[in-house]
């Protein structure tokens, strides 16, 4: 068995070397993990792993216009390595024009770095996370309490070489822990997440006394009816229902009438003011403590993206602008369709605008209403108004008095995001956070807690 070709750099130059068709593009991408798992607070498992995923995207010229063909196989190895550069020019030739089709990025100056090896990730990115993670354990044995959880961290060094002179790279580190508390009898949970580049800003002995804090209020519990509640959406929560909204703000999808964000009569939404709120939605790849590709990466084409942009610059992007609609997402080809200007979509996503008030802050304005943990099992119900349905989970807390009084049950949710943004009234400080529901996709993300007064809770839920 042949070896796997050593240097990513090589492996792109030689994948460019051996093509034959009028355009080629290829993404190496090294990656590296390493995690630790626990239950009952006791370490259970560990481990790391490395692979390598290579991508190649032929671009054929014909008659009619341009095809692509996209293959992408993993642990390539040297002689794999022309089988899959021809299984990719055969796609492309086999297929019809690309919809898609636009001139492959040039002009890009290389990446210094290009033929530097790959960043890794290694056992040693917990050296102070781990034992600081014991010691929680302990304090929560010794306070009645049980930790499940898991800490993750990857690596990737993504290296894209294209046949018009392209050479990029780009290093994402991306760390995500999650802790659930459970009372012995299990009756009682909590959740709390963070998001990472290097576990070297999380701290285990604050979740555990954060999570101390929201078991203690469930000792009381409260059973509420489904209805409309004021309630308080802590910033993991606003993450994951803004994640599905800019996944959902498609430039093309809205300029043809099929999204929340199409004007009634033709045309979008963009320009019009969303809330009264001074609120700002932006993507930044340079964002402290976010920082992500500052080009595009697309392995595939689809509704926001476009194999033909590779190497795009993917600039700081502000899709809501002071609660104006600045922004949809677009590629080349649905920007020349549209007249939007070229916006493609971020790796990270911030609101701000809102106050400098913590959440506690905003539990103790509080005359009556529900304090939320996270979100969990989102789903699309209405693409017309982007109406997303859900469950409550980890704990559902009623604030009375400017207090937390106790725990209610669960409730499956009806509500649009953007309509959340209009009736939202008031956004609290913004702070990174790690999105529940999609953090095996987006993790890179800095919200608000927000206060909406008439939350749609449309059924009780029976769930933990």
């Amino acid at each position: 068995m042949s070896a796997p070709v050593s240097k990513p750099h090589e492996i792109v130059e030689r994948a460019l070397e051996l093509s034959t068709a009028d355009g080629c593009v290829v993404i190496a991408d090294e990656h590296s993990t390493a995690n630790l798992r626990w239950a009952g607070n006791a370490l259970t498992t560990n481990g790391v792993t490395r692979g390598r995923n290579l991508t190649v995207i032929a671009t054929v010229d014909g008659r009619e216009g341009t095809a692509s063909g996209v293959v992408s196989r993993s642990a390539v190895t040297a002689d794999e390595l022309e089988p899959l550069v021809r299984a990719a020019e055969a796609a492309a030739r086999g297929a019809g024009p690309a919809e898609d089709a636009q001139p492959l990025v040039s002009g890009v100056p290389a990446a210094p770095d290009f033929t530097d090896a790959p960043a890794e990730t290694s056992s040693a990115v917990f050296a102070e996370f781990a034992p600081a993670l014991g010691e929680a354990f302990a304090h929560a044995r010794a306070g009645g309490r049980e930790l499940y959880g898991f800490a993750n961290h990857e690596m990737v060094s993504t290296y894209l070489g294209t046949s018009t002179g392209l050479r990029l790279r780009h290093d994402q580190p991306n760390g995500t822990l999650e802790v659930n508390a459970k009372s012995p009898d299990r009756t009682r949970s909590a959740w709390a997440g963070r998001s990472t580049r290097d576990f070297k800003d999380v701290d285990p002995a604050a979740l555990d006394a954060e999570l101390a804090v929201r078991l203690d209020w469930a000792r009381r519990r409260v059973e509420l009816p489904a209805g409309r509640y004021e309630t308080l959406l802590p910033p993991t929560a606003v993450a994951d229902l803004l994640i599905y909204q800019l996944w959902s703000a498609s430039g093309r999808d809205a300029a043809e009438g099929r999204t929340v964000f199409s004007k009634p009569g033709g045309g979008t939404r963009v320009g019009e003011k969303l809330t009264d709120l001074p609120l700002t939605l932006r993507s930044d790849p340079n964002e402290p403590g976010l920082e992500c590709a500052p080009f595009v990466i697309a392995h595939a084409s689809g509704a926001d993206q476009s194999v033909f942009d590779n190497g795009l610059a993917a600039p700081a992007t502000e899709w809501i602008s002071s609660g104006v609609l600045n922004r949809l997402t677009t590629t080349r080809h649905s920007a020349g369709l549209t007249g939007l200007p070229v916006a493609p979509m971020g790796g990270n996503l911030i609101l701000d605008g809102g106050t400098d008030g913590s959440l506690e802050e905003m539990v103790a304005a509080t005359g009556r209403g529900l304090l939320l943990t996270c979100l969990w099992y989102i789903r699309e119900v209405d693409p017309a108004t982007l109406l997303l349905t859900g469950l409550t989970r980890d704990g559902v807390y009623l604030v009375e008095n400017g207090e937390v009084t106790g725990a209610v049950n669960n409730f499956r949710f009806n509500e649009s995001p953007v309509g959340l943004l209009g009736r939202a009234t008031e956004a609290g400080r913004t702070e990174k956070t790690l999105p529940r529901e999609w953090s095996d996709w987006f993790t890179r993300t800095a919200m608000p807690a927000l206060r909406v007064p008439d939350f749609n809770m449309s059924s009780v839920s029976k769930g933990v």
